[in-house]
């Protein structure tokens, strides 16, 4: 488990032709202090470490996982959010993120808003009924609140702040119109959702 809270911002340093699927990522975590078979959020998808060295750390990214994340997110110089899993005892400063993904999103718009930046995502329309204003969303690995749902028939939509410490300390800085993000629904969203599916009437 996770809290969608990014603590450092790493770089894939390598990524090991096919067929392996391993990755290294640069990283400011004390990786003496990281546990092989230890959980990393990597951009909103939980990987386990199976290598280590002085400031890097490796994974292996399964087709699977490719398939059904941002596009290019696997590439040598690619920047990552990175959280290390969530502790008992520990803050939950955001809210309970699994690492699972369950779509790819579209960044429609970006526009100043204050001090901030509004951001509009694109959803696969099978996402939509599970977001909702001030529900919580995660984007590429961020704990964010969503600011509204617009739906033109056509597309799904939602707007989120990112507040200028959320953009200097995380990947979302380098976000533009087009690119393509990780998106994890609120995990009660999910399980109610489910429930109403599996309802016998």
């Amino acid at each position: 488990m996770f809290t969608g809270i990014v603590t450092d911002v790493g770089r894939i340093r390598l990524v090991a032709p096919p067929p392996d699927s391993r990755i290294e990522i640069e990283t400011a975590y004390d990786t003496a202090a990281i546990a092989l078979g230890a959980s990393i959020a990597c951009s909103g998808v939980c990987l386990t470490v199976v290598d280590r060295g002085p400031g890097w750390f490796a994974v292996q990214v399964s087709a699977e996982t490719r398939a059904r994340t941002a596009p290019d997110r696997w590439r040598e110089g690619a920047r990552l959010n990175l959280e290390r899993a969530l502790r008992v005892g520990d803050e939950l400063g955001g809210h309970i993120v699994t690492g699972h993904v369950d779509g790819v999103g579209e960044v429609l718009a970006i526009a100043p808003d204050g001090a901030s930046h509004r951001v509009t995502i694109v959803v696969p329309r099978a996402l939509a009924p599970n977001i909702a204003p001030k529900g919580s969303i995660t984007v590429d690995g961020v704990s964010l609140t969503v600011n509204e749902v617009s739906d033109d028939g056509r597309h799904t939509g939602f707007g989120v702040n990112i507040i200028p410490h959320t953009r200097t300390h995380t990947t979302l800085e380098a976000l533009a119109p087009g690119s393509h993000v990780n998106l994890e629904i609120d995990i009660l969203s999910r399980y109610l959702a489910r429930l109403l599916e599996a309802r016998v009437v």
